[in-house]
């Protein structure tokens, strides 16, 4: 658990600062831990009566630090949503300035503006930024 905190907190604070690239990089860790600790989660609560038995203090502590994570991960999520809204917003306004340079703006030779207009091709992004 507490390698999976570091590990949003840090990808929370590359996404914030606008590093998506360096924030990817963590994702194969990242999914890692999570399954892991999905796996430490679930063998705990299959085995709560007996950990409480067991290792009351053990079983307390684990609980609280669950607690804490809770926020640290809608923090992140939230960030990791609000960075893919941003994305979409400019890939959409980009895809839509492309397809407005394509339209027809003259008149055909009766008067009347084509029928048929050229939908975009596509757009070409430069990922060496």
């Amino acid at each position: 658990m507490e390698h999976l905190l570091e590990l949003i907190e840090t990808e929370t604070g590359l996404v914030r600062a606008g590093k998506l690239k360096d924030a990817g990089t963590l994702q194969p860790e990242k999914a890692r831990l999570i399954h892991a600790y999905t796996r430490g989660m679930l063998c705990a609560k299959q085995h709560a009566v007996a950990l409480g038995n067991l290792s009351p203090a053990g079983s307390h502590n684990l609980r609280r630090r669950h607690a804490e994570f809770q926020p640290v991960l809608r923090i992140n999520l939230a960030v990791l949503s609000a960075a893919r809204d941003v994305t979409n917003t400019i890939v959409t306004t980009v895809a839509k300035a492309v397809g407005a340079q394509q339209s027809t703006t003259t008149y055909g030779p009766t008067g009347q503006a084509p029928s048929i207009s050229k939908s975009a091709n596509g757009i070409a992004i430069n990922q060496s930024l």
